[in-house]
């Protein structure tokens, strides 16, 4: 499978750190997306993290991971308002650059679906999509992306998801460095090596060969991205 990486950040220090280590000199091989994930609105300062995105914008291939999660407001100073703020201020980036977004909507997609309606986006990626059906049709109806992981290796309910997925719409990752009790000896899905098994998966699921999948991942990448891989 020809390798191909997006790099997501999800706070100003690992968008700084993701910059020196990808943004500027790996396009060929990692798109750095940049972006402040739920779980840490209450530590961004979105003056500086707007300094930083100009600064680089040319060497940014994306925005994300943004979105909104209930989960996280438990935390001091997390609040789902305050999420809010803070995803609205990444779309406008996103609307302003013309740059694809990754989006994080575990148990908010609905609300997330409601906000994005305001905004002149291209190339929506709903990563890890866990939403239903009914959900995954609006997607497909609007032209967004959604991406499956390690979960399909086991998971009939993600495999459910991915044969109701128009294929020209799905993409595929490892969430690294998330552990999976179900797959890969427990171990961190950082290797991108993880990917071909994801990959197989969908093979699987679709009843097609390895190498078909390949030909219409790398072609739906290359959509979403807005450029062609090396």
């Amino acid at each position: 499978m020809k390798m191909h990486v997006c790099s997501v950040t999800v706070d100003i220090t690992s968008t700084i750190n993701g910059i020196k280590t990808f943004g500027q000199s790996n396009n060929d091989i990692v798109t750095q997306f940049i972006g402040i994930h739920p779980q840490f609105v209450q530590e961004v300062d979105i003056e500086k993290f707007v300094e930083i995105f100009s600064e680089y914008s040319d060497s940014i291939g994306g925005i994300g991971e943004i979105g909104l999660d209930p989960t996280y407001t438990l935390t001091k100073g997390n609040s789902y308002q305050k999420q809010k703020q803070v995803f609205q201020e990444m779309l406008s980036l996103a609307e302003k650059s013309n740059k694809p977004i990754s989006i994080h909507s575990r148990k908010s997609l609905d609300d997330i679906l409601d906000i994005i309606g305001s905004y002149n986006l291209t190339n929506l990626l709903f990563h890890w999509f866990s939403g239903n059906k009914k959900q995954l049709r609006v997607l497909m109806d609007m032209g967004a992306y959604v991406s499956y992981g390690p979960p399909l290796v086991f998971s009939e309910d993600k495999r459910v998801l991915l044969k109701n997925t128009d294929r020209n719409r799905i993409l595929i990752e490892t969430d690294g460095p998330v552990q999976y009790p179900r797959c890969f000896a427990e171990l961190p899905a950082l290797p991108t090596s993880f990917l071909v098994t994801v990959a197989k998966s969908v093979g699987e699921v679709l009843d097609i060969s390895y190498l078909e999948v390949n030909e219409f991942i790398t072609s739906n990448t290359e959509n979403f991205l807005g450029k062609k891989l090396g």
